[in-house]
């Protein structure tokens, strides 16, 4: 599955082929099909599901040990740019490359993207309210992060520039200090 998850988020789902998949996993095609039945559709669901869960993570290494909200956030776009450029901007986000793709053409694999990105605004909005916001200013600013992560991975992968993700994240850290400006004025 790690195979797939990697191939996907270079390549999108579309120009990721099983066989490919198998070469890249080293394994024989005919287990793809054994672990599959679903063949590819269904690795595809079991790739975003597992994976996209796998970046609530990213809550709990940057945003939970930070000693305030605007720092935990500065690391974690800080984080991003740090990836771009250390991949030579091949790796982004592959929920968000999948998404693109299937949202209109694929039900399950829009409804396991949606489930995911239903899971990072649960898992932010949680992690956000613990530095003293209210549910919902934690799950604008979660919601806020996530767009303009997501959107900054697009334009920096098409532009070849870290930009985007600075710009990003500074929007996010004025998002936030408005929430908690207006938390503390209540």
């Amino acid at each position: 599955m790690a195979a797939g998850a990697e191939l996907f988020r270079r390549n999108g789902y579309a120009g990721t082929g099983l066989k490919q998949i198998v070469s890249e996993a080293g394994a024989p095609f005919g287990s793809l099909y054994h672990f599959f039945p679903g063949g590819k559709e269904q690795l595809g669901e079991e790739v975003i599901r597992t994976s996209g869960l796998a970046y609530i993570a990213l809550f709990d290494l940057f945003i939970v040990p930070a000693d305030d909200v605007v720092s935990g956030i500065e690391a974690f776009f800080a984080a991003g740019i740090a990836t771009l450029e250390a991949t030579d901007y091949v790796e982004g986000c592959p929920i968000a490359t999948v998404a693109l793709e299937v949202a209109s053409t694929n039900e399950p694999l829009r409804k396991a993207t949606a489930d995911v990105f239903t899971a990072w605004i649960d898992a932010g909005t949680e992690r956000f309210a613990r530095f003293g916001l209210g549910r919902e200013a934690a799950r604008t600013l979660t919601i806020t992060a996530v767009n303009n992560l997501e959107g900054a991975f697009v334009l920096c992968r098409s532009l070849r520039d870290t930009e985007a993700m600075a710009v990003a994240g500074a929007a996010t850290v004025d998002v936030a200090r408005r929430l908690l400006q207006e938390h503390t004025e209540l």
